[in-house]
């Protein structure tokens, strides 16, 4: 499911979730691929964090180091910072999940050491970069809970799907119907193009296709 969901677009998706009532599943525009042309896809890890109040550096980077290893491979790591400064990922994190085998990173915060992070080619989704440390002023509070990034409520074990447009978060109990759905969707829609590109006017496509 991980290698269909990586080739479905985000789009496609979105039309299908909205199609099924699923209205809030988009992560905000704000949170963008490191680098362009980046997907992503996996089931969530979800990490939930908060800013720090007494400051416990110890405290909080061993937080963030257990947290790195408890990845499962083949899963996205989805971060609700809850925090508009700093960086909550940077290269050495990178590198540790990209070897754990984790599929990529989307989190509502900040990024750091992009430039080796690119040069990893792990595909990290997140909303600036900021050369400051969060160590100092966030920490993890809980792991595989329950997230809300934006309006979008994240479950444990619920798809995350990345590309240029952004992010869709696919709930686990609808997840392969969706997902065919989508594939079908793809497919008609490559079948407009063609029309269209042949001369055929947008609503005679869409009245033949139903969608366009």
């Amino acid at each position: 499911m991980r290698e269909r969901f990586e080739a479905i677009y985000t789009a496609a998706l979105a039309d299908v979730l909205d199609a099924r009532g699923l209205h809030d599943q988009t992560l905000p525009p704000s949170i963008r691929p490191l680098q362009r042309g980046a997907t992503v896809a996996g089931r969530a890890f979800t990490v939930q964090g908060r800013k720090i109040e007494a400051v416990d550096h110890e405290t909080s980077i061993r937080g963030v180091l257990a947290m790195l290893g408890e990845v499962p491979a083949d899963h996205v790591a989805v971060y609700a910072c809850e925090h508009d400064v700093s960086a909550h990922l940077g290269e050495l994190s990178v590198t540790s999940l990209k070897a754990l085998g984790v599929a990529g990173c989307v989190l509502d915060g900040g990024c750091r050491d992009t430039r080796f992070i690119l040069d990893e080619g792990f595909p990290v989704f997140c909303r600036f970069v900021t050369p400051e440390d969060s160590t100092w002023r966030w920490h993890v509070e809980a792991t595989q809970v329950p997230i809300t990034i934006g309006r979008v409520r994240i479950e444990p074990g619920d798809w995350i799907v990345g590309d240029d447009d952004g992010v869709v978060a696919v709930p686990a109990a609808v997840a392969e119907e969706v997902l065919v759905q989508a594939e079908t969707k793809a497919s008609t829609e490559s079948e407009i193009r063609v029309a269209v590109r042949g001369g055929m006017l947008p609503l005679e496509a869409y009245e033949r296709y139903g969608t366009f």
